[in-house]
């Protein structure tokens, strides 16, 4: 696990950075234009995401070291492939940004203040000595916001040049995220079909319920089909770098805290797929 630790805040910076370059100030102020549809998108993801996870490591009853990293990987917010899967699936893309990077921002508080709460619930006591709530929420601002802004600030003083380049930008944040989690998998091979007997059956539960949830409490209250595929989406398709970079900063190189987090990017490619296949059949 130490290769992972060490290169997760550097990958995860540069995903950032990504997610800043093909920000807009519009990204920030489409919200106030439909406000319904990202306040649907918002409640789903911060607040009843992580309800059904705790729910379901109750019902499951999950052992704490593993229902832990089920919360961090709840916490998390969506991440750039939730961009791409909702324009395959002809969702509403400008929507699926806006909460990427607003829920993104609004992480550096919500993810510490849920993991924290979540370990004096579970009981967990092996918290790094070094780390706190205010730390790690420190230590997110600085790879999550300080790289977002700074991409930002460079398509401001380069709009021509970064906006023809917004899409080879996405594929290199799916090139880096894919290189971060085959060095996690390699670096952790020996243990991988252990991590899924584990972790995989609540993670792969919690994928698909939440992306149901979202699905129908879009098609009740949000605009229309395109703003529910994006919701959905955004629900079951959440930041894994950020994930295991939060797990290996509050619990150092145990692995098992970040178990479920593997499991959960391993299933949410599968079900992410599948789901956009079954919308565009559907549509």
């Amino acid at each position: 696990m130490e290769v992972v630790t060490k290169i997760a805040p550097l990958i995860l910076a540069l995903i950032m950075l990504g997610l800043g370059l093909g920000l807009k100030l519009e990204d920030f102020t489409r919200v106030f234009k439909t406000p319904k549809d990202f306040f649907i998108g918002l409640i789903s993801q911060l607040i009843i995401l992580p309800i059904v996870a705790y729910i379901l490591i109750l019902v499951l009853r999950t052992p704490p070291e593993i229902a832990i990293g089920v919360m961090i990987i709840a916490a998390a917010p969506g991440g750039v492939t939730s961009n791409i899967l909702t324009r395959f699936a002809n969702g509403d893309v400008a929507l699926s940004i806006s909460l990427t990077a607003i829920i993104s921002l609004i992480s550096i508080v919500t993810v510490p203040l849920i993991v924290f709460t979540s370990a004096d619930l579970f009981e967990i006591t092996n918290i790094s000595q070094n780390i706190s709530m205010t730390g790690i929420a420190m230590k997110m601002f600085l790879v999550v916001t300080v790289p977002v802004f700074l991409g930002m600030i460079i398509r401001k003083f380069a709009e021509n040049f970064v906006a023809s380049k917004v899409e080879m930008f996405n594929k290199l944040n799916m090139v880096f995220f894919a290189i971060f989690f085959v060095a996690a998998f390699y670096e952790e091979r020996d243990n991988l079909i252990n991590f899924i007997v584990q972790a995989g059956l609540i993670a792969l539960i919690l994928n698909l319920t939440m992306m149901a949830i979202a699905y129908y409490l879009a098609k009740t209250f949000a605009s229309g089909v395109q703003q529910q595929k994006c919701i959905a989406l955004e629900c079951g398709l959440q930041n894994g770098t950020l994930a295991i970079f939060v797990s290996t900063q509050i619990f150092g190189t145990d692995i098992l805290y970040a178990i479920p987090t593997g499991a959960y990017a391993f299933i949410m490619y599968i079900t992410g797929f599948i789901f956009v296949y079954f919308l565009k059949n559907k549509s």
